[in-house]
């Protein structure tokens, strides 16, 4: 949960009245929120940076709140004041609304956008009063937003610009690193694109978002219509068009990857900070031209500050809840969450949407505000009317079965990683990667955890290369999941539950594991197949790199091939450093179910 903090006397004015720290605890727990911290700005310093940095640090008393991941429109002081008042039913919701001007700004995006950063949204805040608390609650809602939905600038990244200091129309267009030069905020000269990247390579907070367009043949940047460059998203905004508490006309840029989350993004700080407008609550338009110069050409006013109308079943939601209430109790508590409800009869209630509450996408989220506003302590515990017993899930159930007697066999268990290296799951066992159906991890931060192991064979292995000092033999087993690709699937990939067994000792002792093998069909009452048919298990000859030739057999059960089992090839123990022999057996046991 995305954490935020305020100062408490700031906040208390804002509200109209002041707490001790135990009622607005209360307060923010009847809310949904919680109370996690009390402290200073000089405590949260010496926490994060030292004591030595706190020197000179404020002693004023700091709130630092717990906010759901999904309420952005709490990250600020400003939206958090708000949806308080609306809860206390001080004030009512405000009304959105934006202004559509003949003379709007406009901002030209360009085809060569799409290789980087293919949207850009944009708005405009008119008649802007700030404070120097304003000023700093909106800075830190833009990092919030960088950092919460934006996933860390990837997804949309935020710019602000004094618009006093441009002139428009503004473009956005991606260009050579070498063609943009200008100069980056609070900086005393012009860099260009690559100058950039190389000033910012060691900066404690811009340096995690280089990599986002650094290796790209162009970048994104946005201009105004005499040149004049306002930023180098998602890096750095220029220091010409920086706002300050002088500024009366901030022009909002959000370029994304995403178009939904732009929108979002872009709503939520536009509400938030509009009430500083001079006319309070709206906001005007700025025009997305796509493809200009062209026909057709595609013009898209943000923000749109969208209101819309859910109906939902007042009985079927306080039956979800387990609460008696009426339609009319009802309607009253989704007001007080700042979601305007009325009754339309039978039941029904038409709930308005504001464009603060994107976190709302079905009625089980309307049912969730009813049921923090009614007070989750105060819903009357009931026994349920249908007795049940908690059952184990099978697969489990026969796990556990398995570890037990695998263990009573004399094998030791082992709980290895569920992500390896690529070579672990291909090269050191004799395979090409191409031919493994392996998930890959996109941002891995070691070369160790590349992929999603799909066989429990390297980690034993790996197990064993670490205990070589241990007495021989050394038996290991594991039973535990692999992770296959698999098109099928929703996600793309599936679960496998895997039994493993290794034998290490001066011989390979294949008779060992296939002991083993026998005694778990045994367990498993299927019965050996002498003719080779359908209603047992039996050997087959096959050929695995990472087996010894003529050494491997595929392990079939009820005439499907569950795994294989065989002496280990004596390349594939010099990649994981052995030097002694080993046989191992691989199955898959969820066929047994």
């Amino acid at each position: 949960m995305p954490t935020v903090g305020v100062k408490r006397d700031s906040l208390f004015k804002a509200l109209g009245k002041t707490y001790s720290d135990e009622e607005f605890q209360t307060l923010c727990f009847a809310f949904g929120l919680e109370l996690d911290e009390v402290t200073t700005e000089k405590q949260m310093i010496s926490k994060e940076q030292g004591v030595e940095q706190s020197a000179g640090a404020s002693e004023e008393i700091i709130y630092r709140i717990d906010i759901p991941a999904n309420r952005y429109d709490l990250l600020c002081l400003e939206g958090l004041v708000t949806g308080l008042l609306i809860f206390l039913e001080k004030i009512s919701a405000p009304r959105y609304k934006t202004i559509d001007l003949d003379q709007r700004e406009s901002i030209d995006i360009t085809e060569r956008c799409k290789q980087i950063r293919p949207y850009i949204v944009g708005a405009v805040l008119r008649g802007v009063t700030l404070t120097k608390e304003s000023y700093d609650s909106f800075i830190d809602l833009q990092d919030k937003l960088h950092q919460n939905i934006c996933r860390k600038r990837s997804l949309v990244s935020i710019g602000t610009h004094d618009l006093d200091t441009v002139k428009g129309p503004f473009t956005y267009d991606a260009k050579p690193p070498e063609e943009i030069r200008f100069k980056p905020l609070n900086q005393d000269k012009e860099y260009n694109g690559l100058e950039i990247m190389e000033l910012y390579a060691h900066h404690a907070q811009l340096k995690q978002y280089l990599s986002i367009i650094r290796d790209s043949p162009v970048y994104p940047v946005v201009f105004d219509s005499e040149g004049t460059i306002l930023s180098l998203p998602p890096i750095i905004n220029s220091d010409h068009s920086k706002i300050t508490l002088n500024t009366k006309n901030i022009l909002i840029e959000a370029t994304a990857t995403d178009q939904t989350k732009a929108e979002i993004v872009l709503d939520t700080l536009v509400c938030a900070f509009s009430q500083y407008c001079k006319s309070k609550f709206t906001v005007e338009t700025v025009g997305v031209r796509v493809n200009p110069g062209k026909k057709p050409i595609v013009f898209l006013p943000h923000p749109k500050l969208t209101y819309r109308t859910v109906k939902i079943n007042s009985k079927e939601a306080v039956n979800y809840i387990g609460v008696e209430c009426s339609p009319e109790k009802v309607a009253r508590l989704l007001s007080k969450m700042g979601l305007q409800t009325t009754v339309e009869g039978d039941d029904q209630l038409s709930v308005e949407i504001p464009p603060t509450r994107h976190d709302v996408i079905h009625p089980c989220d309307i049912y969730e505000d009813i049921a923090i506003a009614w007070g989750y302590n105060n819903i009357e515990r009931t026994i349920p009317q249908t007795s049940t017993v908690g059952n184990e899930f099978p697969l489990n159930k026969l796990s556990d079965h398995l570890r037990q007697e695998l263990a009573q066999a004399g094998f030791t268990e082992a709980l290895t990683f569920s992500l390896c290296s690529r070579e672990d799951v291909s090269e050191k066992l004799g395979w090409c990667f191409d031919k493994i159906p392996a998930v890959t991890i996109s941002n891995p931060k070691t070369l160790e955890f590349q992929v999603a192991r799909t066989c429990l064979l390297p980690g034993l292995l790996k197990t064993i290369s670490a205990n070589k000092k241990m007495p021989l033999p050394l038996k290991l087993f594991e039973v535990s999941d692999v992770v296959l690709k698999d098109k099928k699937a929703e996600c793309g990939a599936r679960n496998e539950r895997r039994l493993c067994a290794v034998y290490c000792n001066k011989s390979a002792g294949f008779e060992i594991i296939h002991g083993l093998l026998d005694r778990v069909m045994q367990l498993l009452e299927v019965p050996w197949s002498v003719d080779k048919s359908k209603n047992g298990y039996y050997l087959e000859a096959a050929e695995d790199p990472t087996y010894f030739p003529q050494r491997c057999a595929k392990v079939i059960v009820h005439g499907q091939v569950i795994g294989k089992m065989g002496v280990l090839h004596p390349e594939v123990l010099q990649k994981f450093e052995l030097h002694l022999p080993c046989s191992s057996i691989e199955i898959n046991i969820e066929p047994f179910l």
